[in-house]
């Protein structure tokens, strides 16, 4: 799904970060746990140097326990990471971050010093609510829309933290065409730019491999086609997705599968794996390698030509 949504907004809190990012103690980065790979922005890897990260894999409840524990596992074997899983319980939660960041940047505890953390996380994943809890008042704007945080700000916590909050970001450009499915099937790229019948044939797709039995039992099937467009088929008429001509509305349908996804209907899902993210991402390096072999050979190409003139 080619996706390109890098509001202004977005942009200006990119280049903020990158100047106040060198005077923080220590990152939050909240993901959503349904899809840990997609929603870790590339953008704190690269700017947080050997910044110490905690990594909330916040909306845990919609996801998979197992691969929950896969995911923190896998992530921990990063320098400096520490993972928490947090549900819509967090006010029972929060004290966890607040523990670790203590733990982690131990020069900074004790009176008359302070530690400095700086909280990101894509669009709609549940940050603003995050903020709120641990401030113990309302302080961020919250909402099932994404992109509703629109400026820095700074929330002085107990225990002699101040948080400095940001935007909810996409990066400019999503290289790997997995994100774009992904990201859309959980909320983080506003519905207006979803094509939901391509959407659901993807989802539909992972879900037949990853959880076969969940779909079969929801949408009544004796059992599941080879191919997503069957299983669409078959599960849109069980649900009276049709239109006039006895036609299936795929479109129709993969709204409803996506809704379902999103509200747990469906039970606990995570739509992506360990395993997927270590091999999606020798292809994008893969994929980088070419495209810089390509514009070097223009380029030499080009050097040549303005040599014979």
């Amino acid at each position: 799904m080619a996706l390109q949504w890098f509001p202004g907004h977005m942009n200006k809190a990119r280049r903020e970060i990158k100047e106040v990012m060198p005077q923080m103690d220590v990152i939050i980065e909240v993901l959503d746990a349904r899809v840990p790979f997609s929603s870790e922005n590339p953008m704190v890897a690269k700017l947080r140097g050997d910044k110490p990260v905690i990594k909330i894999l916040n909306k845990a409840d919609l996801a998979d326990a197992e691969m929950t524990e896969s995911w923190m596992s896998y992530l921990e074997q990063e320098q400096g990471v520490k993972t928490l899983a947090f549900d819509q319980d967090k006010a029972s939660q929060v004290h966890k971050i607040v523990e670790l960041c203590h733990k982690m940047v131990p020069n900074k505890v004790g009176q008359d010093k302070q530690i400095k953390a700086m909280i990101m996380g894509i669009p709609n994943v549940g940050k603003s609510t995050l903020i709120n809890t641990l401030a113990k008042r309302v302080v961020a704007k919250t909402g099932n829309e994404p992109a509703v945080t629109k400026a820095q700000q700074r929330i002085k916590l107990e225990q002699g933290i101040m948080l400095y909050d940001t935007p909810g970001m996409l990066w400019p450009k999503l290289e790997n065409e997995h994100y774009g499915y992904r990201l859309a099937a959980i909320a983080a790229i506003r519905d207006t730019v979803v094509d939901y019948e391509d959407l659901g044939s993807y989802v539909s797709e992972y879900l037949m491999q990853a959880y076969p039995d969940r779909l079969m039992e929801r949408y009544k099937l004796d059992a599941l086609p080879e191919e997503d467009w069957q299983f669409m088929e078959a599960a849109g008429r069980k649900r009276g997705c049709v239109r006039s001509g006895n036609q299936v509305d795929y479109a129709k349908f993969g709204s409803l599968l996506i809704n379902e996804l999103r509200s747990g209907i469906l039970g606990g899902i995570t739509l992506e794996t360990p395993e997927m993210r270590d091999k999606e991402m020798a292809e994008l390096e893969i994929a980088r390698a070419k495209a810089e072999a390509e514009k070097a050979a223009k380029l030499e190409q080009k050097n040549k030509g303005s040599r014979k003139r």
